[in-house]
């Protein structure tokens, strides 16, 4: 249907808006985003990856305040990690298997190189200072091992902390909206590359290009709760209908038995 962010099997990696035409600002203003949806934890894992994604924000808070270009060069910097690597570890596992992923590969490949064209139009905008690049290079090398190792351990986790890193993402973009629409930050011209790769008018702001990847972190939000969900349910075929209902496993008698 129109307007939603998700196909209800196959999610997407990029919005159809952004490959039907020119948008204009007030197309961009209206685009569906869920601007407070939140998943609500619903298990202990849950629980503890909302609390990973809050105690993050808290030093992002006291070293960029409301310098919002920084913040955002920084972020995509980590949010370009987690779809590469769910799509390496899945890729291998299914060269192991000798099995299709269910479709996971190409949208975690696409995430990713999304997250990626974020930075590289931010990079366009600001000249980051030698000591955020620093603390670029410091936060990634941690965050990429890390979330490497939750994604072995427990993928279901590993996505439900990328969906709360991008609801966060919502909220700082919407927050860099406000010190626009303010005059704080001044709403300069889009760069090219913005322009080119969201479809953008040719006259196009800087308020704008937040407006459209606030739209792609919305996605990406929805899409990460939506992988993680799968995984809870043990369904994993993008290609299938998600199947609410609690999951099932086969015991060791052939009896079907519950799973947590």
């Amino acid at each position: 249907m129109p307007g939603e962010l998700l196909h209800p099997t196959n999610p997407k990696p990029v919005r159809n808006e952004f490959m039907s035409h020119r948008l204009s600002s007030q197309e961009l203003e209206n685009l569906a985003i869920g601007l407070n949806k939140h998943h609500p934890p619903s298990s202990f894992s849950d629980r503890v990856a909302l609390a990973i994604v809050k105690s993050l924000r808290v030093p992002a808070d006291l070293f960029f305040r409301k310098k919002y270009v920084h913040r955002a060069v920084a972020l995509e910097t980590v949010a370009a990690v987690p779809g590469m690597v769910g799509g390496v570890i899945r890729h291998l596992r299914s060269l192991r298997k000798m099995k299709h992923d269910g479709g996971w590969i190409t949208h975690l490949l696409h995430e990713a190189e999304n997250e990626r064209m974020h930075l590289l139009t931010w990079m366009r905008v600001c000249k980051p200072t030698i000591l955020e690049r620093m603390l670029v290079v410091a936060v990634q090398g941690v965050f990429f091992n890390c979330f490497f190792l939750v994604y072995l351990l427990t993928p279901k986790t590993a996505h439900r902390i990328v969906g709360y890193l991008e609801e966060e993402a919502v909220i700082s973009y919407t927050g860099f909206l406000k010190e626009i629409d303010e005059g704080r930050i001044e709403n300069k011209a889009a760069p090219q590359i913005a322009i080119d790769y969201w479809n953008l008018q040719q006259d196009a702001t800087i308020r704008d290009v937040v407006l459209a990847v606030r739209a792609d972190e919305a996605l990406h939000r929805d899409t990460n709760h939506h992988f993680s969900d799968r995984i809870k349910y043990h369904n994993e075929d993008l290609r299938q209908e998600l199947d609410r209902s609690e999951p099932k496993r086969v015991g060791a008698d052939g009896q079907s038995a519950w799973r947590d």
